[in-house]
């Protein structure tokens, strides 16, 4: 059984197209558009990462080329503004530069995505340097698991280890990622447990309960099912 992707290193990209302070605005452009990415890491030096052009950052001199902005908006958007005069991935780079380290679990770079309103993250080491990337389809490979795996992973890191002898009486499947348990179950009190477990698994996209409480031989409520 394949482990869990659980860290950025597991499914970061680490071939990266990059650019340096004096890339010039055509070059930026035309960069992007030959490698179909929708934002470049900026890097000086021997490759430390200081800041990150987005098709966002390039977009405001479109933004701003038919009308000249009032004293007003100079001041409420001073950066926008700003980046539209700009020539050069030094001028045009939003910095510093938001970014993740290899060690970081995919929730968390989920979150950073989410966040920040971003697509793609630099990632690097600890002084900074850049070691791949990662966007939010590299995320997503997760859900591209078979059920096969997935199932194996739910019975021993879950079912197995929380319900120990009472395991034997339940049975775990998998269809499109969706997971079910079902049988006879001890200790009912411990489907909350076990959905959050389940749901931390990578690639589970949803668990239900088809379980009759062993204790009274009846069906478990819908109540007592967990609900998202």
């Amino acid at each position: 059984m394949e482990h869990t992707p659980r860290t950025v290193s597991d499914v970061m990209t680490q071939t990266v197209v990059a650019i340096g302070q004096e890339a010039r605005f055509k070059e930026i452009v035309e960069t992007m558009e030959q490698w179909k990415v929708s934002a470049l890491p900026v890097l000086a030096g021997e490759g430390r990462v200081i800041g990150v052009v987005s098709e966002a950052d390039l977009l405001l001199k479109e933004e701003f080329r038919e009308t000249d902005p009032d004293r007003m908006e100079q001041l409420r958007r001073s950066d926008a503004v700003r980046k539209a005069g700009a020539v050069t991935a030094g001028e045009l780079m939003s910095t510093p530069a938001v970014t993740v380290h290899a060690g970081d679990t995919l929730a968390q770079a989920a979150r950073t995505m989410a966040y920040k309103s971003v697509k793609r993250l630099p990632v690097v080491d600890s002084e900074g340097l850049l070691q791949g990337i990662v966007s939010r389809s590299d995320l997503l490979k997760v859900f591209l698991r078979s059920d096969e795996d997935l199932a194996a992973e739910v019975r021993t890191e879950v079912v197995d280890r929380l319900f120990g002898e009472a395991a034997k009486e339940l049975s775990v499947s998998v269809t499109d990622g969706l997971v079910t348990l079902s049988g006879r179950l001890r200790n009912v009190s411990l489907i909350p447990v076990a959905a959050r477990l389940v749901r931390a698994v990578e690639g589970v996209v949803n668990v239900t309960f088809d379980v009759t409480d062993a204790a009274s031989a009846g069906a478990v409520p819908p109540s007592a099912e967990p609900q998202l």
